[in-house]
């Protein structure tokens, strides 16, 4: 008896540091709406256990019951159903604190056909979360069954709620998680602090289940760039003064610096906690390694892997199965084994000091103190650890609009697109819609088709614009075909609008009407002219063997046009005659100049025929 009180006393000491842990308690707004006397918003904090409707709202009536007001036996028994009735508003369940689990309460809720629990302090106090008890016999079996969302409200709330309800009064509440996660851009950061024990209970295999069933979605968010996932591993001290207990040496490493309570609380069988923390440091090596390689979502892989194949209960639990799952997923067993390091060297080991270091909260975190516990944009989820239900909070982590895929599947969240289009704008002819689902809910806003953009506010009026416009749907303007013809109200070389093409009439955009010219007179107006009015243009013809001449809108005989056209010919040839006649005379009188140049300069030279001597000027009698 002494030596278990002396072990029970060891952990103590050993969960001392975790206990006095600072602890956030996540928060949900709910909002009343009627009756007018409580009407406002009010605080409640968020249960860790049922599914929380993280980024989306429930509206219903709080029922407050005549008997079981604490809800700790089965409505059955007292013969009372909260199923709403088809068309009806769901109905919240309020009860009373005490007697029981908060997770009884809220499984006898559920079964009684409750939408929502609501349970009403029994002190006048700060918040607190409701959480799951420790329980580790079949009896637990219901808490990874529950599915409706809880939330714990103050005693002064419940009290008010209560006395509207005695007066016959409806109460409708509004419970709002869409700002229970940050959501702020495209990308969602999140944490799995977590455990590769498997003989802890129903917590312990509510990880291993959670960690087999989410790693295909995990790892599909993780590969396209929509998350930044890291896991995290809770280790505890040795109080100093027990270190070279035989109790801190088989549950610690590193000399009691790094520990891990017995998995089967029993030290003198079965699996030290130091196995326990050896394989936790194991998990968190091959992470960074497989990160390092490009790769963190391989450690989805070997943690269900390593849960299949490597069980305690099997005695499979051991460094040698490790191995060998590390291997068939092709990652450094050698870079793994240097950051794992000597666990009993006296020192620090830099990863599970690192680990130590991020239990500590930051900002709104608070500190890890709860396993399993999962951290999203920096805030701890509440609820429970279900694959669907950790989807929906990781896809209220994204910034509207950004969401992928995967968070719009019909599993997931209803699209509000489909009910009356979202009360968004659409063009039915060309199946385009402003309308765009959301995980939160949907946005009306002018989409962009085959690069071309549409402008409007979304809601009335979505217009194509820029160039292209016209190969969607016409640009939204008017088009038709007929007698082999088609005319268009769209043209690409504007940015915006529609205008009826030229021999129509109309706002461009619901109808053009061809125009009749003829009849208004817009074309075919001399004396002789006939009209015919066509789809879009028209005709125009002269009678009495007469020619139309359209670009002066006139009617002329044949004859007129040949006598006027040799006019014309004998106009052209005497020009061309002239033209010659002027070249002719030109080349004549340069010829002759040029001789005339020619002679003067070789008569400066030798006389000519035709020339006589030229007299000296100089005096025989003066010789």
């Amino acid at each position: 008896m002494g030596k278990r009180l002396g072990l029970l006393l060891c952990f103590l000491f050993m969960l001392f540091g975790f206990c006095v842990a600072r602890f956030v308690v996540e928060k949900n707004s709910l909002r009343v709406s009627s009756p007018s006397s409580l009407k406002g918003v009010y605080e409640c904090a968020i249960g860790n256990f049922g599914v929380p409707q993280y980024g989306g709202t429930m509206v219903g009536i709080v029922t407050y019951p005549k008997a079981n007001q604490k809800a700790c036996k089965s409505f059955d028994d007292v013969d009372i159903s909260f199923k709403s009735k088809p068309g009806g508003l769901p109905t919240f369940l309020l009860v009373d604190r005490g007697d029981c689990y908060f997770t009884l309460k809220a499984w006898n809720a559920q079964n009684g056909g409750a939408a929502a629990i609501l349970v009403a302090d029994d002190r006048i106090e700060p918040l607190i979360t409701m959480d799951t008890p420790e329980e580790e016999n079949a009896d637990a079996d219901y808490l990874q069954n529950i599915t409706i969302p809880s939330a714990l409200i103050s005693k002064s709330l419940g009290d008010s709620i209560k006395k509207v309800l005695s007066n016959r009064e409806m109460v409708n509440i509004n419970l709002d998680w869409s700002e229970a996660l940050p959501h702020p851009d495209e990308r969602v950061e999140y944490e799995f602090w977590t455990n590769s024990n498997d003989e802890c209970g129903p917590k312990c295999d509510s990880q291993i289940d959670f960690a087999k069933n989410f790693k295909g979605a995990a790892q599909i968010l993780e590969k396209k760039g929509y998350t930044q996932f890291t896991p995290h591993y809770i280790t505890w001290y040795c109080p100093e003064a027990f270190i070279l207990s035989e109790q801190c040496k088989s549950q610690c490493i590193n000399h009691g610096r790094y520990c891990a309570p017995d998995p089967e609380q029993d030290f003198r069988r079965g699996y030290d906690g130091k196995d326990v923390v050896v394989q936790n440091l194991r998990q968190v090596c091959f992470f960074k390694v497989a990160n390092d390689g490009g790769k963190p979502w391989l450690w989805w892989d070997y943690v269900a892997d390593f849960a299949i194949r490597c069980p305690m209960k099997e005695k499979k639990y051991s460094e040698e199965c490790s191995n060998q799952v590390i291997q068939t997923l092709g990652v450094d067993l050698k870079e793994i084994e240097k950051c794992v390091g000597d666990p009993t060297a006296d020192v620090d080991n830099p990863v599970l000091k690192s680990e130590q270091d991020a239990q500590i909260g930051k900002g709104s975190r608070g500190d890890v103190t709860i396993l399993p516990t999962l951290v999203i944009n920096n805030r701890q989820y509440r609820g429970k650890l279900d694959k669907v239900a950790v989807l929906k909070a990781i896809c209220a982590g994204f910034e509207e609009t950004t969401e992928p895929a995967i968070c719009l599947s019909g599993d997931i969240e209803t699209n509000e697109c489909l009910n009356n289009n979202g009360g968004c704008w659409q063009d039915k002819g060309a199946n385009i819609t402003a309308c765009k689902d959301t995980f939160r809910g949907r946005v009306c806003e002018c989409p962009v088709v085959q690069d071309v953009k549409f402008v409007g506010d979304g809601y009335t009026h979505c217009e194509a614009s820029g160039a292209l416009r016209c190969e969607i749907n016409n640009g939204g303007c008017w088009t038709k075909s007929q007698d082999g013809m088609t005319y268009s109200a769209c043209v690409d070389d504007d940015s915006k609008g529609c205008k009826c093409p030229p021999g129509f009439k109309g706002d461009g955009v619901n109808a053009c009407e061809d125009v009749d010219e003829c009849k208004e007179k817009l074309a075919c107006q001399c004396p002789e002219c006939k009209c015919k009015n066509t789809w879009g243009s028209y005709e125009c013809s002269c009678g009495g063997g007469l020619l139309y001449m359209q670009e002066h809108d006139l009617c002329i005989s044949k004859y007129n046009t040949t006598v006027r056209w040799s006019f014309v010919w004998v106009a052209i040839l005497g020009l061309a005659a002239a033209g010659f006649g002027g070249y002719s005379v030109y080349k004549y009188r340069i010829r002759r100049y040029m001789d005339s140049e020619i002679r003067a300069i070789m008569a400066q030279y030798m006389p000519l025929d035709n020339q006589g001597e030229v007299p000296n000027h100089i005096s025989r009698g003066n010789v």
